[in-house]
């Protein structure tokens, strides 16, 4: 299933892909304690089941036309921030390891383990959402495309062979960062948390839908240009290893989001590095999650 948060006559509303792809099915009309995609997904597979036999025959009076409702990040408001994957794939370690802009960097470019970051829900932004490259006066902004892995089961200290049935589904993130403030301040939070810095979605795609997801291609056009491309199978860690190492140290709750890492390409790989511009327009695909587009300004 596609589920998605969208406006609507003024009020934000969660709901469902219809199978024309023109359609939505708002939720809130039809499942009750349901007011968000968040209140959906606390009622864990149960949910699910229950939307699957709505789906079975949808109420017309339910059914939106997508032409007339704003599309935004399927989990706009998380109740926490957003739990970041740094240098995760091993040609974008080489890469960030080479610029210059990797104030964290050691004697090897791989970690050892998982880095650790977060994103605050103030940089979140929905699809067709502006990236206001124009706020960071240090020029410096670059695009980060990622898989955006969202906690359906909650739990600590999950074991790895068990972690996909935490899993409730995915969507696309774009983890937007001005370099030169993340070198500044050798950590990765200011640079990486102005507001808008974090375009999302356009949907949550539930993860029966998505099947095996390490054989998802992620890839980024800016202008059209191509400029990165990687399988999911090619994480240093997977994941497993990150839901497993996350909830050893905090206990994960429903909604709680996981971006995992981007691959090579990225700006600050080119000589000289290709940030982020007003008036270009940013393209991420991931397969079975569709496009994510982002204008900048």
């Amino acid at each position: 299933m596609k589920l998605l948060s969208f406006k609507y006559n003024g009020a934000v509303r969660p709901g469902v892909m219809l199978g024309s792809s023109e359609e939505i099915l708002d939720l809130s009309n039809i499942m009750d304690s349901v007011s968000s995609l968040t209140d959906l997904i606390n009622l864990g597979e149960a949910g699910l089941e229950r939307l699957g036999e709505i789906l079975k025959s949808p109420p017309d009076n339910s059914r939106i036309a997508l032409s007339d409702v704003e599309i935004l990040a399927p989990v706009a408001e998380p109740k926490r921030n957003i739990f970041c994957v740094g240098k995760n794939y091993h040609d974008h370690a080489e890469e960030f390891h080479q610029s210059g802009f990797d104030a964290s960097a050691g004697q090897s470019a791989i970690p050892d383990c998982p880095i650790f970051f977060s994103k605050s829900y103030t940089s979140i932004i929905g699809p067709g959402a502006a990236i206001p490259a124009s706020a960071d006066w240090t020029n410096s902004v670059d695009y980060e495309v990622e898989l955006g892995v969202v906690i359906g089961r909650g739990g600590r200290n999950i074991k790895k062979g068990q972690a996909y049935d935490h899993v409730y589904g995915y969507t696309i993130i774009n983890d937007v960062t001005s370099r030169t403030l993340q070198q500044k301040h050798k950590q990765w939070f200011l640079g990486k948390n102005f507001d808008g810095f974090c375009p999302m979605g356009p949907w949550l795609v539930t993860s029966d839908e998505v099947g095996d997801v390490e054989q998802l291609t992620v890839s980024t056009h800016v202008n059209g240009e191509l400029r990165q491309s990687a399988k999911i199978a090619d994480l240093i860690f997977d994941i497993p290893t990150l839901i497993h190492d996350l909830s050893a140290v905090t206990t994960l709750y429903p909604g709680d989001i996981i971006a995992t890492g981007t691959p090579s390409g990225v700006g600050l790989g080119f000589d000289p590095p290709k940030f982020l511009q007003p008036g270009d327009l940013v393209s991420l695909k991931i397969d079975k999650l569709g496009t994510l587009q982002s204008p900048v300004v």
